[in-house]
């Protein structure tokens, strides 16, 4: 198979999957709670390595962050929520990266550079932005060479506030009116509002390819 064969069909994938997971409701945040707290004192760690296996399924990120916080509460949910999606990350962008790289850097030649220099930036503002899924982009990042050392750190920062946000509406599903809860809905339109910010100062000041050479706009 060709690099630009493997990276179409990488596209395809990562495009096609996570729609028909949404579609199909194939994830069930009570049945994943119901198995996981059979395990007993493990709880915490098989919920850290499920989630993990399923966010690179691609999963939706915040079914699990919530299904954390049904098992554990916000605290405890909020660190399993952001180790898991962590090795999540760092799965899906090995993948991406051996399915995707060569094809990408075909395609796109040294434009694969631009990204790769944004690296911890980019996961960062992706990771907050609201409404974009982390599993695709995380195959994405991979394919376009970002580092494991920028996903993994960016991916940590930039989904602890989602992780709260979401693992605290799950931990208060019983008493949707308690602060607690708020504080989710508070969480969740903080990161959007931060990541949109982001994400504004991230295309501000964007690389450039000028006569082969990237240029950084330090001027923001």
């Amino acid at each position: 198979m060709t690099p630009r064969l493997r990276l179409a069909v990488l596209v395809a994938v990562i495009t096609v999957a996570p729609v028909l997971l949404y579609v199909l409701h194939v994830v069930d945040a009570h049945q994943l709670r119901d198995a996981v707290h059979r395990t007993g004192p493990w709880a915490p760690v098989v919920w850290v390595v499920l989630s993990a296996l399923l966010g690179a399924a691609m999963f939706p990120g915040p079914v699990l962050a919530g299904t954390g916080g049904l098992l554990f509460g916000a605290g405890t949910g909020t660190v399993t929520a952001v180790v898991g999606a962590v090795l999540s990350a760092l799965i899906s962008r090995e993948i991406g990266n051996k399915a995707g790289y060569d094809g990408a850097t075909e395609v796109l030649g040294p434009r694969v550079s631009t990204i790769e220099h944004l690296g911890f930036e980019a996961v960062v503002v992706q990771r907050l932005a609201p409404g974009i899924p982390d599993a695709p982009l995380s195959y994405a990042f991979g394919a376009l060479g970002v580092t494991r050392r920028d996903l993994a750190l960016g991916t940590a920062l930039g989904t602890l506030p989602r992780a709260f946000s979401y693992t605290a509406i799950g931990a208060s599903l019983d008493d949707p009116s308690s602060p607690l809860a708020f504080a989710g809905v508070a969480g969740v339109i903080t990161s959007a509002v931060l990541g949109g910010y982001l994400a504004r100062r991230a295309w501000q000041g964007r690389p450039r390819m000028i006569d082969g050479d990237i240029q950084v706009d330090r001027d923001r």
